[in-house]
């Protein structure tokens, strides 16, 4: 049995679903999950498939192929096609803090998290331990100002050399530049609290404490090159009150940070979110 999943979106118009229905059909195929959504205002159609393809002799680029030139050409449509057998690469980027790594590694080691992990990365050795503990191969690139450029280029090879489908920012504290991210758009996920633009700067919750906020957040999305104005994929909140220290406003963080960059790369590997604009189209 092969099991596709189909990402589709064109200018809406009508016959589109008949259309993708009719032809899955035609190749002996059988849709076990469907879902659409259409933005009015910009007049975009949006589609998620996924249906079971029978036969041996399946030939999956032939199935993409001539979905291109049956309705790709016909509705303007683009289509992504994934199997779902095949479990995309994932290079995890870290620092110093660990709490967003562990729960990945966990949630992976499990197989909660459908994706491998080639290696992790990171600009300290800190947490090379952690990945001896998991038997994840680690890398220790320094970044400086001075030699930002080189070390990217190193990171860029890394991460071709084994064939990376998408990389997760699990706290690693640099910016990455436009060298890796025009090699990965969408596919470079990160995690941060939701204070900003209201509380920059290196010590944000400090800063709310401060202010008396009574909720903290934490926000996952899409790396562009405006820094944290990516497309959002996965957001939570939780209360805090004037009897909560900084201390706990840190853990609180934290603990959303964790919970929502998993949720992010749930969606993200199960091939649930479309970027379109600035925005994520987000499938239940």
């Amino acid at each position: 049995m092969n099991q596709i999943t189909m990402l589709m979106y064109c200018s809406d118009q009508k016959g589109i679903i008949a259309a993708v229905t009719n032809f899955i059909h035609q190749n002996h195929g059988n849709i076990t999950y469907i879902d659409q959504y259409v933005d009015r205002p910009n007049a975009a159609f949006f589609m998620r498939v996924e249906c079971d393809l029978n036969g041996t002799d399946f030939d999956f680029k032939k199935f993409k192929n001539n979905f291109n030139e049956e309705l790709g050409k016909r509705f303007s449509l683009y289509c992504d096609f994934y199997l779902k057998n095949h479990k995309p690469k994932m290079a995890v980027l870290v620092s110093k803090y660990d709490h967003c790594l562990y729960d990945i590694l966990a949630k992976q080691q499990s197989g909660e998290l459908s994706a491998e992990i080639p290696f992790i990365l990171s600009n300290h050795a800190d947490l090379k331990i952690i990945a001896q503990r998991f038997d994840i191969p680690f890398f220790h690139i320094p970044v400086t100002k001075e030699n930002k450029a080189e070390a990217e280029a190193q990171q860029l090879a890394l991460l071709k050399e084994n064939q990376v489908d998408f990389i997760v920012l699990a706290r690693y504290m640099q910016i990455v530049s436009p060298l890796i991210i025009d090699h990965y758009k969408d596919k470079i996920i990160n995690i941060h609290h939701s204070f900003l633009p209201a509380f920059p700067g290196a010590k944000p919750y400090h800063s709310a404490f401060a202010r008396g906020v009574k909720i903290i957040g934490a926000t996952s999305h899409y790396v562009t090159e405006e820094l944290d104005a990516g497309p959002i994929i996965e957001q939570d909140t939780a209360r805090v009150t004037h009897l909560n220290s900084i201390a706990d406003f840190i853990e609180k963080g934290r603990d959303l940070e964790r919970i929502v960059l998993l949720r992010a790369l749930k969606l993200h590997v199960n091939r649930k979110v479309m970027v379109y604009g600035n925005k994520t189209v987000v499938f239940s």
